[in-house]
């Protein structure tokens, strides 16, 4: 087929998986050996491109072409693709990292070839937009899970671009892929909405998960009754916040906030003496952070 319209389509261009995007002067089509063919634009008239849809798939070139491998995790978080165990052997365990650009910052192909330098192995990478996709991440016996607060850093100065990942956990089976793909997917959208860290991990986000999942009479009433009059105390508010992300550790807290360690000690008591709340204890600090949150 190739080489027939090659011969009415002098412009013709054939990429082969995993190729860069295509050049946008042409048209695009995928074949089903997996060939990507491009004609350029000049070359087809309105009937050519009803010809060639009847029998090529349209293809956006902004992307990079799919592997094989893409393909077929595309097809396993597809929630209407059956058996897809029994063509798909699953090695090692996987995890889905949803990552989000800023838009028109990079293109989908440098920013692929950028990624794959940070890990060992080919990584899928499944689109849903220009700037937005997920990583399927293997676990590697030899090397042990990817630190995304390590590479975040040297990835974005080396790109000048601003990147967050949300990273879910590893999953040894294809059984529920693709509830799973939607949901890290969905959960990465509302932890954005909370968070302004770079790596939000799946357990860091669970409470925004259920905030943002709880109706607007109780969010009211916790913010209420746990803040009390501290409601509008920024400061107070964002020294507790910084105290529970700091794991209650008063040494750690105190050097963050350049603060006296008694004077922080002095304020956790006022906001016991005044609240009847004491951050110090694990679940009562959980309620506050909550709170603050909800404040947010």
């Amino acid at each position: 087929m190739i080489s027939q319209l090659s011969k009415i389509y002098p412009s013709l261009q054939v990429h082969r998986q995993g190729a860069p995007a295509a050049d946008p002067a042409y048209k695009w089509f995928s074949a089903e050996d997996g060939l990507i063919v491009g004609i350029h634009k000049t070359e087809l008239a309105p009937k050519d491109l009803s010809l060639l849809t009847a029998f090529l798939t349209p293809y956006n070139p902004k992307f990079p072409v799919h592997t094989d491998e893409e393909t077929r995790w595309l097809a396993a978080v597809n929630p209407s693709a059956q058996d897809v165990e029994n063509g798909f052997a699953l090695n090692s365990p996987y995890r889905f990292v949803h990552f989000s650009i800023k838009e028109k910052q990079i293109s989908p192909t440098a920013f692929k070839h950028a990624v794959l330098d940070f890990f060992a192995q080919q990584v899928p990478i499944l689109w849903e937009n220009d700037h937005q996709g997920i990583l399927v991440e293997y676990l590697a016996a030899e090397d042990g899970a990817i630190s995304y607060e390590e590479i975040i850093d040297p990835l974005m100065s080396d790109l000048y671009i601003k990147i967050q990942f949300f990273v879910g956990p590893f999953h040894d089976s294809l059984d529920e892929a693709a509830a799973h793909y939607r949901a890290v997917a969905d959960a990465a959208k509302t932890a954005v909405l909370y968070s302004n860290k770079a790596v939000i991990s799946y357990a860091d986000a669970v409470p925004y998960l259920l905030i943002d999942q709880a109706q607007e009479p109780l969010l009211s009433d916790i913010r209420k009754s746990i803040l009390q009059a501290y409601g509008e105390d920024e400061e107070t508010l964002k020294m507790i916040e910084i105290f529970v992300r700091n794991n209650l550790n008063i040494s750690e807290t105190s050097k963050a906030l350049h603060m006296h360690r008694n004077s922080l000690q002095y304020r956790l008591d006022r906001f016991y003496d005044n609240t009847g709340i004491d951050v110090r204890k694990f679940h009562q600090a959980m309620a506050v952070y909550l709170a603050i949150l909800i404040q947010k």
